[in-house]
């Protein structure tokens, strides 16, 4: 789904072999519940990542917590952010130095857990969590690949069959950048924890699978009928 070329100064932590090297801990990204549940596999936080195409961005405006959902995409080991050029986040990213602090998460939910017990109830799921500092992206071409990264974030291999933006849309549009550094995944698995006294409960106990789906397409009205349906899209 990613971009494999990344802008100049892309971190890489993967060592020579190619083997990817995992995140180190921090005091930010251990949990301090279900510590078994966390992990800092790189291959793993991409995949998660990669699956999603929204995140919530969480900073401090005025003194208290704002969170937002908005649009993502990863070349390499940097998150690109989408927003526009009137945004609080993006105008602050922009106007703080060395940028604004943040912490950035997405999560997929895979299974409700239903437990005999309402205390045991809870869900599959597998997220990420990003501390850094985000800073707006100046650079014209780097600015045009995280564009077209958050396009195929959405739908891989939209980007190449749309008209990319032009100078007005461009000032209009602005892009933070978040480095992945400090980074943890959590993931659950697996079946209810019910205590072993209410075995014999008479509540139905398991999980129930959630899937994300895709209807489909249907073409716009003024679509000219002799343009199909790309492959690309044919393929979700």
């Amino acid at each position: 789904m990613q971009h494999t070329a990344a802008p100049e100064g892309t971190a890489s932590d993967a060592p020579e072999s190619g083997v990817a090297a995992p995140y180190l801990p921090t005091d930010r990204t251990v949990p301090t519940r279900s510590r078994d549940r966390a992990s800092y596999d790189r291959e793993l936080v991409h995949s998660i990542l990669d699956e999603a195409y929204l995140c919530h961005l969480g900073f401090v405006r005025d003194g208290a917590p704002v969170v937002l959902p908005t649009l993502f995409g990863r070349i390499g080991e940097r998150l690109y952010v989408h927003g526009s050029t009137g945004s609080r986040p993006l105008r602050a990213a922009k106007t703080t130095d060395p940028g604004l602090p943040v912490c950035l998460t997405v999560t997929h939910v895979d299974a409700l857990v239903l437990a005999r017990s309402a205390f045991h109830h809870s869900m599959n799921y597998r997220s990420v969590v990003v501390h850094g500092t985000a800073v707006t992206v100046t650079d014209p071409e780097e600015l045009r690949l995280a564009l077209d990264a958050i396009v195929d974030q959405v739908v891989p291999g939209r980007s190449q069959d749309s008209r990319p933006a032009n100078g007005k849309e461009l000032a209009a549009t602005a892009v933070i950048r978040l480095d992945l550094n400090e980074v943890s995944a959590k993931v659950r698995t697996g079946g209810p924890n019910d205590e072993p006294e209410d075995g014999t409960l008479p509540h139905w106990t398991g999980i129930v699978p959630l899937t994300r789906g895709y209807a489909p397409p249907v073409p716009a009205d003024d679509l000219d009928p002799a343009i199909g349906v790309p492959d690309y899209l044919s393929a979700l």
